[in-house]
């Protein structure tokens, strides 16, 4: 009886030393998701062309519309938004190559650090800056008297340069640790991929950074939703206009322009950020092998994270979008730029054919 209670006691001890090391190997292994070295590459480079052309051309149309005293503030946050857009666009290069070498960083340290840096700061940038427009917009919406007798140019200053101290301290940590991870399986350079390789001291402090960004991002969302709700609900509550009678018609432009600018505003949010949170906070219980799940089930959350980190990269592209809703005037000076650029190249054509019939008379 002695005998048998020691072998099972050795059998169970041996199973569970089995056990711990299949968990350490799994925590350690760095689970891959092939299909992004074919994905990225094509996505972000269509980024990177269409997020250039429409961020610089919005930075262009913004700049050109500082005489309009109405467009102060939100042309003061839509301005740094464009420049986080345009930080991330420069940083795209590095990555297309990275995804192109099948997740092999043939860069230096600093520049990993650099163009994650610039990852981290357009995302929340982004969030905060769409979050401030939607509350600029429920304050001129719900309480107009009170927004209109304030310094719009002084405010918008001060919370633009808030967003940037915030995310720029947020981002001090991707400046100042080491951003490639060499992947000895492989031989090759990872960037900012190596929490599978975190010790057991410092995963619990990574998870709790990560679960405090989420839960931020959600207080900032739902910030967001509250504020886009009551614009809408104050909107439609609102009488509807007599038609006009030089017209006919009935004013109804602003209303529906104001609620498209709110659903463009959620759209972003649901689109390209919503998504990534959802899956951040089980992806990183994955990666750093804080739960023992199936490989299968790893692997699922994995995919699942890229596709949301391409997701994110879809904001520059969709961002110049929301200025289109946010303002008439925005809206106004590109039909009317375009009208411009349309009319001078049918004068430059007419010159042309008047001159070329005037050489065959001869």
């Amino acid at each position: 009886m002695h005998k048998m209670v020691t072998l099972t006691e050795w059998t169970t001890a041996d199973y569970s030393l089995n056990n711990q090391a299949t968990d350490e190997n799994r925590s350690s292994e760095f689970i891959d998701s092939e299909f992004r070295y074919t994905l990225f590459p094509v996505f972000y480079g269509l980024v990177f062309v269409f997020g250039l052309a429409a961020n610089f051309y919005a930075l262009y149309v913004l700049h050109h519309m500082r005489e309009s005293k109405a467009m102060n503030e939100i042309r003061i946050y839509m301005t740094n938004l464009t420049i986080a857009d345009l930080l991330f666009v420069s940083a795209l290069p590095f990555w297309i190559g990275y995804y192109a070498h099948r997740g092999d960083w043939k860069y230096s340290d600093p520049i990993c650090r650099i163009t994650g840096s610039f990852f981290f700061i357009n995302t929340y940038c982004s969030v905060l800056f769409l979050a401030v427009i939607s509350v600029n917009r429920y304050w001129a919406v719900t309480k107009p008297l009170v927004a209109a007798s304030s310094d719009c140019w002084k405010r918008g200053a001060i919370i633009s340069a808030a967003v940037w101290a915030i995310t720029l301290a947020a981002s001090v940590k991707f400046l100042i640790e080491p951003g490639v991870q060499e992947d000895k399986e492989k031989r090759i350079l990872r960037c900012f991929e190596g929490y599978h390789n975190v010790n057991n001291d410092t995963k619990y402090a990574v998870a709790a950074t990560h679960f405090l960004i989420i839960g931020l991002f959600f207080l900032v969302f739902s910030l967001v939703i509250i504020c886009n709700i009551s614009i809408a609900r104050t909107l439609l509550s609102q009488p509807i206009s007599q038609p006009r009678a030089s017209t006919g018609r009935r004013p109804g432009g602003t209303k529906r322009r104001a609620l498209r600018m709110l659903c463009a505003v959620v759209g972003v949010f649901v689109i390209c950020f919503l998504p990534h949170h959802v899956v951040q906070g089980p992806w990183v219980l994955s990666v750093l092998g804080m739960k023992n799940w199936r490989r299968e089930t790893h692997q699922l959350l994995n995919d699942a994270h890229q596709i949301t980190l391409m997701l994110m990269g879809f904001n520059c592209i969709l961002d110049p979008l929301v200025y289109c809703f946010a303002t008439t005037k925005f809206r106004k000076y590109i039909k009317g730029h375009f009208k411009r650029v349309r009319n001078n190249k049918n004068c430059s054509r007419n010159t042309l054919t008047t001159a070329i019939s005037l050489k065959s008379r001869k």
